[in-house]
């Protein structure tokens, strides 16, 4: 239960964080229309070896900050302010995001691992997210900062990263109607999770 737990927690968390249309999701649908499945698969692999390595750096940086309680309270207060202004943006100032572009082609066709890892690079955010998500596990007591816990949590997250990854190349037209939604509606459903982790952020914060 020590291993499967964190797993799980690791895959639902994200999932829910790449489910909505992005840079990697697109592109990698985008690949497997025109170049087919094998090469969009080898996209995918690619860009979640990335995703191995920043969910583990932040782990690891999460067991540090975990160490120094002043840090994570901080961390905590400063998250206050942070979601809630995210979500005030989200919910009425960011504006409603445009319907996808089918039409738009990827030229090249270099090794597609390769372009997988870079684009996947790009991305930063997912260290400071996975920082915060396995503090809040671990205050929670649903993980510890063991290496089996560690490896169990990275690897959920892999998979939770890769099934999504995985879905948008092999059912990219079936999911059309879908994911025009979750783009429409994108800034809601993010000042939605942002509201939520700024309330329980307060309640941890002043009543645990």
């Amino acid at each position: 239960m020590s291993f499967l737990l964190p797993l799980l927690f690791g895959f639902f968390i994200s999932f829910l964080a790449v489910i909505l249309p992005g840079l990697i999701n697109m592109t990698g649908a985008k690949i497997s229309m025109q170049e087919g499945k094998n090469e969009a698969l080898s996209f995918a692999l690619g860009a979640s070896l990335v995703v191995f390595f920043q969910t583990f750096i932040a782990v690891l940086f999460a067991r540090y900050i975990n160490k120094h309680q002043q840090i994570v309270t901080t961390l905590q207060e400063i998250g206050i302010f942070v979601f809630t202004g995210l979500s005030i943006y989200f919910f009425w100032i960011a504006k409603k995001p445009k319907k996808l572009n089918r039409s738009v082609k990827i030229k090249g066709k270099s090794n597609r691992f390769f372009f997988g890892v870079f684009l996947s690079l790009l991305n930063f955010l997912p260290i400071p997210f996975y920082v915060f998500a396995s503090i809040s596990l671990a205050s929670l007591r649903y993980f510890s900062f063991e290496k089996t816990q560690i490896i169990s949590f990275v690897l959920g997250v892999v998979m939770g990263s890769f099934s999504v990854f995985y879905s948008y190349i092999v059912s990219f037209k079936l999911i059309q109607s879908k994911t025009d939604f979750l783009l429409r509606n994108s800034n809601n459903i993010i000042g939605s999770v942002t509201t939520f982790m700024a309330i329980i952020t307060i309640i941890k914060l002043f009543w645990s």
